[in-house]
């Protein structure tokens, strides 16, 4: 279950509008393991990620933002 709370800039959970973010900052909005995460995105529960160099892996901020908003959770 997601925790509901104030996200803003001064906080670790600070969500910007665009751009990519790294597993361990996606963890920060969707406390799970990242075998759970990585088994929601085989399924199709979570988004995938962009294959940003050859070993950097990321998630889209816009894709992150519109999984917060489909399970409800409030965020900046």
């Amino acid at each position: 279950m997601l925790q509901e709370k104030a996200f803003n800039k001064s906080s670790n959970n600070y969500l910007g509008n665009t751009g990519y973010i790294r597993l361990s900052d996606v963890l920060r909005f969707f406390p799970v393991s990242k075998s759970t995460w990585w088994a929601g995105v085989k399924e199709g529960k979570f988004p995938a990620p962009v294959k940003l160099t050859e070993r950097t892996t990321a998630w889209r901020v816009e894709d992150i933002r519109a999984l917060l908003e489909s399970v409800g959770c409030q965020h900046e």
